[in-house]
C-alpha cells in the first residue's frame, strides 16, 4: 500500500484511547481556551484524522511562510499550503501556554482540541499579503479563501495538539465522514492495490461518473474513492447532505459492486486552485490512494486560474517530493457523434454543436423548474434528488 506522506506510518493526531480522552476534556475545563476561526477548526479535524501526516499541529511563523513561498517546511518537507491558527487577539496566552481550542461549528463551542502553545507570533500585513498572493495567487478579497484566509486575524499560535473530536462532521454526516486512517482500513480491506480519488464538492453529473470509469479504466485500477467535501462552502453550491444522497445513488446503480466507496472528510473549500489540488493529492496519498483525478480549474472559483494550471503545478514539484499520481483529465462531455461521453481534447472532429453542454446556471434553471437535464448529461434518478432540493427552495 503506498506511504503515508512524510512518514511510513499515519500518525492522526484524533485522541482514540477513551481514558484518555475523557482525562483531557476534563483538564480543558480548567484551561486557558479560545473559540478558533471555522479554517483552524477545519485544520484540526484535517490533523485529527492523518488526512495532515506527518504534522504534530499547527504550523510557526517560519514554516507557514516557507510552505507559502516554497512549498516546503524550513526542513525541507514538501507541503502546498499553511496549517495556521490564527486568532485576532491571543490575550494572556503565551509560548509554554497549554490552551483549549473551542470549536466555532457547533452549539455551546465544545473543546475540540487541547494545544501546547510553542510560540505566539504576529504577522505583518505585508506577510499576510504575500502569503494571501502565493497560495492563491491573487490578493482580491472578492476571492472567498482570500476573504476566509484574511478574516482570521494576523497573531499565529503555534505547537503540536491533541484532537478530542470531529466537530459536527461525524455527527451530521455518519455514512460519510471518514478519516485517513478509516479509508485505509476500508482499502486494505477491499484488496485494493491501485486506488484512484475523485474530489468532489458539488453532485457528480454523467461526464464526472464516466471521468471517474475513465481513469479505472486507463489506470487498471481496483478501486474508486469518491471523496466529497463536507465542510463550508461558498453561497449557492448544494449542501452535503444532497451532495451525497445523489452520488450513492449514482455509485449503486453505475458502478459494479465493491468497486467505489462513497466517502467524505471534513475540511472548508480554500478555492485556491493549483495549490489547493497539489493539498488535495497529499492528503489523498495519506489516506491510501495512488492517483488522483485532477480536473479543469480543479478547486478553482470565478476566473481566477487559467483551465489548466491545477495540472501544470505538479510540473513543477520536485521528483520524489510524494509519490501519489495524477490522472490529468481533461473537460467531458456527451458526444452526440460518438453516442457517448468523451474528454473534450479527445474528438478534435467536434464542433461545440456535437456535445451535449449546459451550464450550471441553465442547469439550475431547469432544476429548479422541475424539469430534468437531458439523461446524456444526468442521470434520471440523480436529476430527480436534485430536482427536489431545488423545488424545495422554490415552496
Amino acid at each position: 500500500m503506498i506511504k503515508p506522506h512524510g512518514s511510513d506510518e499515519l500518525n492522526p493526531l484524533f485522541v482514540y484511547d477513551s481514558v484518555e480522552n475523557e482525562a483531557l476534556q476534563k483538564e480543558a475545563e480548567d484551561l486557558p481556551s479560545i473559540v478558533v476561526s471555522s479554517a483552524t477548526a477545519a485544520n484540526a479535524v484535517m490533523l485529527g484524522g492523518g488526512y495532515f501526516n506527518p504534522f504534530t499541529g499547527y504550523m510557526n511563523k517560519a514554516d507557514a511562510l516557507s510552505v507559502a513561498e516554497k512549498m516546503h517546511t524550513t526542513d525541507g518537507l514538501f507541503w502546498p499550503t499553511p496549517i495556521t491558527n490564527l486568532v485576532e487577539d491571543a490575550g494572556d496566552i503565551k509560548a509554554g501556554s497549554r490552551i483549549a481550542l473551542k470549536d466555532p461549528n457547533v452549539e455551546g463551542n465544545p473543546v475540540l482540541a487541547v494545544m501546547d502553545v510553542e510560540a505566539v507570533e504576529e504577522f505583518s500585513d505585508d506577510e499576510m499579503a504575500a502569503m494571501t498572493e502565493q497560495v492563491y495567487g491573487t490578493t482580491d478579497t472578492e476571492h472567498p479563501g482570500v476573504a476566509a484566509f484574511n478574516s482570521q486575524g494576523k497573531t499565529l499560535l503555534s505547537g503540536p495538539i491533541k484532537v478530542l473530536n470531529f466537530s459536527y462532521f461525524q455527527s451530521e454526516f455518519p455514512d460519510t465522514f471518514r478519516t485517513a486512517v478509516e479509508i485505509r482500513n476500508e482499502i486494505k480491506e477491499h484488496g485494493w492495490q491501485k486506488v484512484v480519488a475523485f474530489q468532489t464538492r458539488n453532485p457528480m453529473h454523467r461526464a464526472h461518473e464516466e471521468l471517474c470509469h475513465m481513469a479505472m479504466d486507463r489506470l487498471g485500477a481496483d478501486g474508486l474513492v469518491i471523496h466529497m467535501l463536507l465542510g463550508k462552502l461558498k453561497p449557492g453550491d448544494i449542501p452535503a447532505p444532497v451532495r451525497d444522497a445523489a452520488i450513492r445513488k449514482m455509485v449503486e446503480l453505475y458502478f459494479p459492486p465493491n468497486s467505489a466507496i462513497v466517502t467524505g472528510y471534513g475540511f472548508d473549500m480554500l478555492y485556491a486552485g493549483p495549490r489547493e489540488a497539489v493539498l488535495h493529492a497529499v492528503f489523498r496519498q495519506n489516506m491510501g490512494a495512488t492517483h488522483l483525478i485532477v480536473g479543469r480549474d480543479h478547486a478553482g472559483v470565478g476566473d481566477y486560474y487559467t483551465d489548466f494550471g491545477a495540472q501544470e503545478i505538479f510540473d513543477t514539484i520536485p521528483e520524489g517530493a510524494m509519490e501519489i499520481k495524477i490522472f490529468k483529465a481533461d473537460h467531458t462531455a456527451y458526444s452526440k457523434k460518438l453516442d457517448k461521453v468523451v474528454m473534450m481534447r479527445e474528438a478534435p472532429d467536434h464542433t461545440k454543436e456535437d456535445f451535449v453542454l449546459l451550464s450550471g446556471t441553465k442547469v439550475r434553471e431547469m432544476l429548479g423548474e422541475g424539469k430534468a437535464p437531458p439523461p446524456e448529461f444526468s442521470r434520471p434518478e440523480v436529476a430527480q434528488i436534485l430536482m427536489d432540493y431545488y423545488q424545495s427552495l422554490n415552496s
